[in-house]
């Protein structure tokens, strides 16, 4: 972990003064790997504690960071996690959640507004890249006085952290399951898209809509693109967010809502991997959660009506020939 401790030291170093941490885990062994790796990252430890320690009517200080694993929540602990949701978004502290498939639902419904990163089945390498992330934006005095340069070497070091970290895992593991796979750190969503159309003089006019193509279309080409996976590494053909758009496009059409683990395993990656895209797509307005009128122990994705334009003038600027791809 040499190269992991001299990267986290030189992040911490960027950000100043060492924030706090606390850490929620029923296991004592990953409760003291969790906090091994966060004393490497530079943050002092507030608390480490088992997921009892949530569960009180007296609510305990928090951390200017929170780690909890949960694998599979039972209704305390997602009452409790509701209530740390609220309390993170008022103090403005970076929660950190890891959990299972199984459990990944209740999770993501009941974390509505403070923006948590969600770990699913995560390795030691997802840890740490969280944490990485984590450094990048935990507020404290020292960070809003830093310049624009500054600022770009903060994210440089994050990501030779993260890099490191991939590394370290494959090795590690000795497998292909240890590696770790980041999604791209932008989307570009310009003026051309959501029904924009450039003409002569530079005069920008909106266009009517076009409809959004047969979702048996839709259905056939998400087939196709996984049927690839038969004959050839799925890596090679990875592309999550289109995955991802293309299944909530047929959605859409058909009247259904889909799920964060329907879409996790419609992205064709990790878990992991699909909510770091589902999260960075949503930023840039690609996606949005709605919540179950219901129930609100549920939530779903599905497309901005920007995106939903994007997609219909797509498949209506290639018209026939979409059927000719499938």
């Amino acid at each position: 972990m040499g190269q992991v401790d001299f990267a986290y030291d030189t992040l911490a170093g960027a950000v100043g003064v060492a924030p706090s941490v606390s850490i929620f885990a029923d296991r004592e062994d990953l409760r003291q790997q969790m906090r091994g790796d966060a004393a490497a990252a530079g943050m002092s430890l507030r608390e480490c504690a088992g997921l009892d320690a949530l569960l009180g009517d007296n609510p305990r200080p928090l951390g200017e960071a929170v780690l909890i694993d949960c694998p599979m929540p039972d209704c305390a602990t997602v009452a409790a996690l509701s209530r740390i949701d609220e309390r993170v978004l008022r103090s403005g502290a970076q929660l950190v959640v890891s959990t299972s498939v199984d459990g990944l639902d209740d999770v993501f419904a009941c974390l509505s507004q403070c923006q948590p990163q969600i770990l699913v089945n995560p390795h030691r390498a997802d840890r740490i890249i969280a944490l990485g992330r984590l450094l990048s934006v935990v507020p404290n005095t020292r960070l809003r006085e830093l310049s624009e340069e500054d600022r770009l070497t903060l994210l440089r070091l994050t990501e030779q952290v993260n890099q490191i970290a991939e590394k370290l895992e494959r090795l590690g593991d000795g497998e292909d399951g240890g590696a770790v796979r980041s999604p791209a750190h932008a989307f570009r969503f310009g003026e051309e898209a959501g029904g924009t159309l450039r003409q002569p003089g530079d005069r920008l006019v909106r266009s009517t809509r076009p409809p959004l193509p047969d979702p048996r279309l839709v259905r056939r080409i998400i087939h196709q693109r996984q049927l690839r996976a038969r004959f050839f590494d799925g890596e090679l053909f990875a592309d999550p967010a289109w995955d991802m758009l293309l299944d909530l496009t047929a959605a859409r059409v058909e009247h259904t809502r889909v799920s964060v683990t329907s879409l996790c395993i419609a992205s064709g990656v990790p878990p992991t991997t699909a909510l770091r895209w589902i999260s960075q797509m949503t930023d840039a307005g690609l996606l949005e959660r709605v919540e179950d009128e219901t129930d609100r122990r549920r939530a779903f994705i599905q497309l901005t009506d920007k995106a939903t334009d994007a997609m219909a003038r797509y498949f209506d600027e290639l018209g026939k020939s979409a059927a000719a791809l499938v």
